[in-house]
């Protein structure tokens, strides 16, 4: 090196268009500058989970993960602990956080209905309960205890499946009722295959609660099948 190289070094190298800025930096100087709402799904990931590994940057590795998952978080979110951790780059850590993050939407998008409004709609039961249930890989039954203003006062998950099946229990139901002075009742539960169409069993478990809360005294006011993508009323149906 001359005696002018040391006196006189370059200068460090500029960076001035995300482009050229490094591949793990990108998102992060992306949100700085415009925000995150600018941000693409993977994009976001990657603010997330930070850092990628060796050779492989973040922002590669979220666009596998949602490539691997068909572009969507809905198919992500059904993934187990283990499955994340067969993903290249990503290690227990990462997959914790993964699924940290996708709760936290869960539990947002349930929060942002308030819990004292009475129930007017199968609509309103529909959100009340379709980030809960809507995209499980498996069935759950869920019953929703009303007082005489039809609001929620509490609400029972009396049954955890298989993908298409569980067992409905008309006993444990009316119990739990009566044990909360219940007024009325709504049963919901959901279809893993994204099918709205009701199955004899589910006519069947209609029919037996209605009998039931019928000679109780309790109002049943419905069952509706909920999924990711839509729900089946039976009150609306006129079938109850």
């Amino acid at each position: 090196m001359s005696s002018e190289e040391k006196l006189y070094p370059a200068p460090p190298k500029i960076i001035r268009t995300v482009k050229e800025m490094d591949e793990d930096q990108q998102p992060r100087e992306k949100a700085e500058k415009f925000g995150v709402g600018v941000l693409s799904v993977p994009e976001l990931w990657a603010i997330l989970l930070r850092t990628g590994t060796p050779g492989y940057p973040i922002t590669e590795l979220c666009r596998d993960l949602m490539r691997n998952n068909d572009g969507s978080l809905h198919k992500l979110e059904r993934r187990t602990k283990q499955e994340l951790c067969e993903m290249r780059g990503i290690g227990s850590m990462k997959a914790i956080q993964i699924l940290a993050a996708i709760e936290l939407i869960k539990r947002y998008c349930f929060e942002d209905i308030p819990d004292d409004d009475p129930i007017r709609s199968s609509a309103q039961i529909y959100e009340r309960l379709r980030h809960k249930i809507g995209n499980l890989d498996h069935e759950e039954i869920w019953l929703l205890v009303l007082n005489r203003q039809n609001k929620v006062v509490k609400e029972f998950r009396l049954t955890s499946g298989t993908g298409n099946s569980t067992v409905f229990d008309v006993k444990t139901a009316i119990k739990l009722a009566l044990l909360e002075n219940a007024e009325g009742l709504i049963l919901s539960h959901n279809h893993p295959s994204g099918t709205l169409k009701p199955s004899p069993q589910d006519d069947r478990i209609t029919q037996d609660l209605r009998e039931a809360c019928k000679f109780m005294g309790i109002r049943f006011l419905d069952h509706v099948i909920v999924t990711a993508h839509g729900y089946y009323s039976y009150n609306d149906s006129s079938r109850l």
